[in-house]
């Protein structure tokens, strides 16, 4: 299964040269603001694509999930699956997804660090292979340009326990790029940086999960 995936596009997407793949993954930030408009022109462009299979995880700029739940799903069309604390299984490869992030902004899906979080991330079932979060994990692909790291430490700890081999995420623009620090799972960083990198590719054969011309961290 060939996984082409992005994150931060803001709306930018007409920027992206979106390669071919089995199934296209977004991991939040589809909006700048977040209303129904502009979820729509997202909208619009995934369904244009023509991946077989599409995913959605809302980020913090998508307003409209929280807002408008029903709607903001029903604006993302048929054949475009939305994730929220959620998960699908296609062609035998079982996928988890979900919005939440530590507090940032006071944007959409903010949770504290601490219990509210780790409550989220403890629905995220055994045995999956691929996660999807918009948050990254602490300490991998989570560094802003002042060293600091946005990411949830509560969030690492469900996936050492869970292990999927991928984790699909976005939402620090800095910090793009795929890691392997943990042995069993592959970590990637999807994020276009408001179109600024390209897509990330990834392959899932069997146990491996490879890398396809993924785009340099722009460190």
């Amino acid at each position: 299964m060939r996984i082409v995936a992005v994150a931060d596009t803001h709306l930018y997407h007409t920027q992206l040269v979106v390669p071919q793949g089995d199934v296209f993954v977004h991991a939040g930030d589809l909006c700048r603001f977040g209303d129904l408009d502009e979820l729509a022109e997202a909208a619009a462009w995934i369904r244009s694509l023509p991946h077989q299979y599409k995913i959605v995880v809302a980020g913090n700029h998508d307003w409209a999930f929280v807002h408008q739940p029903r709607e903001a799903r029903a604006l993302l069309g048929k054949g475009v699956v939305y994730l929220e604390d959620s998960g699908v299984c296609i062609d035998r490869i079982t996928v988890w997804g979900s919005p939440w992030q530590p507090a940032f902004h006071d944007w959409a899906f903010n949770l504290p660090r601490g219990k509210a979080l780790a409550e989220k991330w403890a629905a995220i079932p055994e045995g999956i292979d691929v996660l999807i979060t918009h948050s990254p994990p602490f300490g991998i692909g989570d560094r802003s340009w002042s060293e600091e790291r946005h990411g949830c430490a509560d969030l690492m700890a469900r996936v050492r326990q869970v292990k999927p081999r991928l984790h699909i995420f976005g939402h620090i623009h800095e910090d793009g790029g795929v890691f392997r620090q943990e042995g069993v799972t592959c970590f990637a960083n999807v994020t276009t940086w408001e179109c600024a990198r390209r897509p990330t590719v990834l392959d899932i054969a069997g146990e491996v999960v490879m890398e396809i011309d993924v785009p340099k961290a722009r460190r």
